[in-house]
């Protein structure tokens, strides 16, 4: 099959913006040579160009079908969903088939080359291609692209495929380095264009860049005995920032390895895309790594050197805010919270933090804190916001929290300087959870204020919209509740907000549902009686899960099912069927031993001391004898007062089953 090749070459396209923009050009590309079919397709990303190949037929599919189709929007939908449909298909609304509820376009095709098909189909789906953010330039101004478009080379099996895209033509001819090997050149294949790229000293494919980007600084890290700190996200970075990496190592002035790694950490990478590197033992190292885009004929001493001096001067900035800092206490920036606003309708970054205080401190107090514990809790949920208004946070809002733990510690010791840095933990489902009393109680304030403030306004999370962060912040409630096994009632940390309380179950759900777990498990659980102790409730549903994975828990559930099923349609006709079953009305024997089974009722008293694996054992235990009256005894039975009798005794097996959980909620 014919190789299409194309590549779009610009001026630098800003790293955030190289891998959709890969991924989009595939997509737009695939829908554009639908009818060639297009195979084996890939696509390269890069600092300045993004590329696309893939096999595809000689000729468009005209040939083997009379008509084109394409599926749209239901009948009814929005308009919008329609105008898009027709927009992307460059159809008019006269063109729709309303059939089965749907809209389809349909259209005549006219058999045509592979070059026809390119020509007229891909400058349309290219022309609105779809960036971040993008520029106009040319005569006309009417054309838009990232940065302003250079060229363009369109080749079928290596033959040019010359059509237009706003003020450039395609060819066959591209770019290189621009210091290296600028060019220009031309290539015939995608194989041929990779290999003369490199020969111009430019990596097409993103994922070789990134390998030799990390390889070659952790050789060079490795040569002093150290390693470079991982870094994924600024990874990526500097791999859509070069075209031709080059590993450099340099040094930091020992004069600013006194500032908390952190600041120092952050200012390199935000500022400079430098990565730090860790001695053996994991502490910070006085050196740091960074990629040039070149080779430079002295080995890249003057490069070293020149990034060794803005890096002195950053870092003077980022003491000069530390040393500022220093200086004023946390508790005489509290007046400053009052001018901030922390929501309209909730008040002030004071009121909050005065909030947390009292949380943090009841919290700590029903975890068992003693008096100093608590006193703490409260400090740290009083000065937790106050960082917020240091030099240091204003210069860097990612260390906010972190500045306020190193600062609390030096003023009022270690506990409350962790609790403030930690109380915003976790702020992803791989962060790690808040350890130790006083960070834990504080973590736990600032999460249950957010809920509680923004439930009482009424701004919850809807659809798929969360601009308050709210569900990230049950899920941290969760997981430091859960990993830590605190024992704490839910609903009176809620101010008894039984909605809030379902919101956070609902996440619950959520995580267990991400994690591969059963959730149906937990709402068995949950129905069979109000908890809001959510390690209790966990311990439950950990314990029947395990037992439904036995083929006792199987059949039991099945028992259940089919015994409830029974009765909902009995009950329909003259019951309830309640009451203790007549053992002088037991006509067979697995009357006798099911009603034994049942009547020594050890279910409750193991779940009122929490062991739920013995009250599993001994639900599991009813089993045989459920399985022997279903297959031995006719419920139904013609006699009435024996039928009412097994129906009670059917009804007592299912109040027992209903001890431990709702079975009728669990699927299987």
């Amino acid at each position: 099959m014919p190789e299409l090749f194309l590549e779009l070459f610009s001026e630098e396209i800003p790293a955030r913006m190289q891998a959709a923009a890969g991924t989009e050009l595939a997509r737009r590309c695939g829908h554009a040579l639908q009818f060639l079919q297009p195979s084996n397709a890939k696509f390269f990303y890069g600092p300045r160009r993004i590329a696309f190949t893939a096999s595809v037929n000689s000729d468009d599919s005209a040939k083997k079908s009379d008509f084109w189709e394409a599926v749209g929007p239901r009948v009814g939908a929005p308009d919008v969903a329609i105008e898009g449909f027709l927009r992307k298909h460059n159809a008019e609304r006269s063109e729709l088939i309303a059939e089965n509820g749907k809209y389809y376009l349909r259209r005549k095709l006219i058999p045509s080359s592979a070059r026809d098909v390119i020509i007229a189909e891909l400058p349309r789906f290219l022309s609105d291609f779809s960036w971040p953010k993008s520029m106009r330039w040319g005569a006309g101004g009417d054309f838009t692209w990232v940065r302003p478009l250079r060229r363009v080379i369109c080749l079928l099996d290596g033959e040019i495929i010359p059509f237009s895209l706003g003020p450039v033509t395609a060819g066959n001819e591209t770019q290189g380095h621009r210091v290296h090997g600028p060019g220009p050149f031309d290539v015939s294949s995608a194989a041929v264009w990779e290999e003369k790229l490199r020969e111009h000293h430019v990596i097409a494919a993103p994922d070789e860049r990134r390998t030799k980007i990390w390889t070659g600084m952790t050789e060079q890290a490795a040569r002093l005995g150290l390693s470079i700190a991982p870094d994924d996200a600024l990874l990526d970075e500097v791999t859509g920032l070069v075209e031709w990496p080059v590993p450099l190592i340099g040094k930091i002035d020992p004069e600013f390895m006194a500032l908390p790694p952190e600041v120092r950490e952050l200012s390199m990478k935000i500022n400079q895309k430098y990565f730090a590197l860790r001695t053996a033992d994991g502490a910070p190292a006085p050196y740091f790594a960074f990629i040039a885009n070149l080779e430079a004929p002295d080995g890249g001493a003057a490069i070293i050197a020149g990034n060794e001096r803005v890096l002195r001067a950053r870092l003077a900035d980022a003491r000069h805010f530390w040393d500022l800092d220093l200086k004023t206490p946390l508790e005489s920036l509290l007046p400053k919270l009052e001018k901030i606003t922390f929501h309209a309708k909730i008040g002030t970054q004071a009121a909050r933090a005065g909030r947390i205080a009292a949380l943090a401190r009841e919290i700590a107090v029903m975890l068992g804190a003693d008096g100093r514990a608590a006193d703490q809790a409260g400090l740290a949920g009083k000065l937790a916001k106050a960082d917020l208004v240091t030099g240091m946070v204003g210069e860097f809002p990612e260390l906010q929290g972190i500045m306020g733990g190193y600062y609390a510690a030096r003023a009022h010791g270690p506990d409350v300087g962790d609790a403030i840095r930690a109380h915003y933990q976790p702020k992803g489902p791989s962060d790690a959870v808040p350890q130790g009393l006083v960070p834990m109680a504080v973590a736990l304030a600032d999460k249950l204020d957010t809920l509680r403030e923004f439930f009482r306004i009424g701004e919850k999370p809807t659809g798929s919209g969360d601009p308050y962060a709210l569900r990230r912040a049950a899920l941290g409630v969760i997981r430091i509740i859960l990993e830590n096994g605190l024992r704490l009632p839910m609903l009176p940390l809620l101010d008894g907000n039984a909605d809030l309380f379902g919101f956070i179950i609902e996440r619950l759900r959520v995580k267990l549902r991400g994690e591969g777990k059963r959730f149906d498990v937990l709402d068995a659980v949950l129905a069979a009686g109000a908890d809001d102790d959510l390690v209790r409730v966990m311990k439950r549903v950990d314990a029947l899960g395990e037992m439904l994975r036995t083929e006792d828990g199987r059949n039991l559930l099945a028992g259940y099912k089919r015994a409830a099923n029974i009765l909902r349609i009995e009950n329909a006709k003259d019951g309830p069927h309640e009451g203790a079953p007549e053992a002088p009305l037991f006509a067979q024997d697995e009357e006798h031993a099911l009603a034994r089974a049942l009547a020594a009722d050890e279910i409750a008293p193991l779940l009122q001391a929490e062991d739920y694996e013995a009250a599993m054992r001994r639900l599991a235990a009813i089993r045989p004898h459920i399985d022997a009256f279903f297959e031995k005894v006719t419920v139904n039975a013609d006699m009435p007062e024996l039928r009412r009798n097994r129906l009670r005794l059917l009804a007592r097996f299912v109040g027992a089953v209903d001890q431990v959980a709702d079975f009728s909620k669990i699927e299987g």
